[in-house]
C-alpha cells in the first residue's frame, strides 16, 4: 500500500499496472534499420569539419566541435542499434568480418575518431567502413 499525503492510492497503483507483459526482439518493428542513418551523420560530421578549418572564428569554432561530438555520438548509436539489434548469428556467420567492421567504424566514430579529431581523413574513413557495413547490410536484405 502506497500513502500519498494520507490518502491511500493502492487503486490507482492497481490501474496503472501493466496487465500484459511483452517483449521484442528489436527496438522498432523490423524494416526500420537503415545505415544510412550512420552515413548521414558521418557526412555531417566530415562537413563540420571542413567548415571549421575553412573558419576563424572562435566561437564558430567552439560550436562546430560541439555539434561534430554530438553528431560523432550519434554515428556510434546508430551503428550499435544495427550491429546489436539487426544483424543475428547467420549474418555473422556470412560475413564473418562483419563485427570487425563494426568495431573499427565506431572506434572512428569515438574519441579516438571523429569524435575527438579534426582531420578529414578520419571522416572519411568512417563513410567508407559505413559504406562497407551499408552493402553488407542491403546484401542481407534482399537475402530476405
Amino acid at each position: 500500500m502506497i500513502r500519498y499525503e494520507g490518502r491511500e492510492t493502492q487503486v490507482l497503483v492497481n490501474l496503472l499496472r501493466p496487465k500484459t507483459t511483452v517483449s521484442a526482439h528489436c527496438d522498432l518493428p523490423c524494416g526500420v534499420y537503415d545505415p544510412a542513418q550512420a552515413r548521414i551523420e558521418a557526412e555531417s560530421v566530415k562537413a563540420i569539419i571542413e567548415k571549421y578549418a575553412a573558419n576563424e572564428d572562435p566561437a564558430f569554432r567552439a560550436r562546430a566541435i560541439q555539434i561534430k561530438e554530438q553528431r560523432s555520438e550519434l554515428v556510434k548509436e546508430h551503428l550499435w542499434v544495427l550491429w546489436t539489434d539487426y544483424f543475428k548469428p547467420p549474418h555473422f556467420e556470412k560475413y564473418p568480418q562483419l563485427h570487425q567492421l563494426f568495431n573499427e567504424a565506431t572506434k572512428l566514430a569515438g574519441a579516438s575518431g571523429t569524435k575527438g579529431s579534426l582531420d578529414v581523413k578520419v571522416a572519411e574513413d568512417l563513410l567508407s567502413k559505413i559504406a562497407e557495413i551499408d552493402k553488407i547490410f542491403w546484401e542481407t536484405k534482399q537475402a530476405a
